[in-house]
């Protein structure tokens, strides 16, 4: 599908509505009732369809009743702030994008505005986190899989965050390092930097262990918000097996108040 966001030319994201959803509620052009909506960022020199097959996004929104989004893009990147080039060096507007894009859903009734979630992978993580950044009054949670916090952050209010990266990731390494463009040699924040910015920021607990394998929470804080770390040992720059399953569930403890 495609929108338009007010400069020469259109964007472009995928949507996959449950068929149970669509056979019932798409005859009238809008559902009975908005549904929750996860908006799915493609890493780097990927693109939407890409990630929609590598997600899995799809059979979960089937499962639990949630329209699946992916947006695309510009040249296979996200203007992430810092990352990543050539989105970045063309000055695209991509908080901009998201916003009309979840605007279009909320205001043909398709989507609700209290339970909006965006997830990315690296440069699309990045990006996720640039979102919650700059708007984060449209956003009740994100995800991030393998990407840093590379920008200055001033969020307008508590969001909840949950963060994935493996242990051995040489693209975003765990601790720090790398460089966070071609033509930027500033290394990439460790991801606990990120984790302790959210966690301060939400006025939150310490992390500690919430009893799902390689993860540690803050609990939830005032009006529910929640930090949590899922590090997997061992893992590399990769989208995890498991991490789509358990995202759709910290996103469903989750709305914006």
């Amino acid at each position: 599908m495609k929108i338009d966001v007010g400069t020469p030319g259109h964007r472009e994201y995928l949507v996959h509505v449950p068929p149970g959803l669509a056979r019932q509620n798409f005859r009238s052009g809008r559902p009975a009732r908005p549904l929750p909506v996860v908006l799915a960022l493609h890493g780097g020199a990927d693109n939407m369809t890409g990630f929609e097959k590598k997600t899995g996004f799809d059979a979960l929104a089937d499962r639990h009743g949630f329209l699946a989004v992916y947006p695309d893009g510009f040249a296979f990147t996200w203007n992430a702030g810092d990352c990543c080039a050539p989105a970045r060096l063309a000055h695209i507007d991509d908080v901009g994008f998201l916003n009309k894009l979840i605007d279009h859903l909320t205001g043909v009734g398709l989507a609700d505005p209290k339970r909006v979630y965006v997830t990315g992978f690296s440069n699309g993580a990045g990006m996720a986190y640039r979102f919650a950044c700059e708007s984060a009054g449209k956003v009740a949670a994100i995800g991030a899989v393998s990407g840093a916090l590379a920008m200055t952050c001033h969020p307008a209010r508590p969001v909840s965050v949950m963060v994935w990266h493996g242990t051995a990731d040489h693209n975003v390494p765990y601790d720090g390092g790398g460089h966070r463009d071609f033509n930027d040699s500033r290394p990439f924040p460790p991801v606990g930097k990120a984790v302790d910015f959210w966690r301060r920021t939400d006025h939150l607990s310490p992390l500690r262990a919430d009893g799902a394998a390689g993860c540690h929470s803050t609990g939830h804080g005032d009006g529910g918000v929640e930090v949590v770390l899922c590090t997997v040992a061992g893992g590399g720059h990769q989208w995890p097996s498991d991490a789509s399953r358990r995202l759709w569930e910290f996103f469903a403890e989750h709305s914006r108040t």
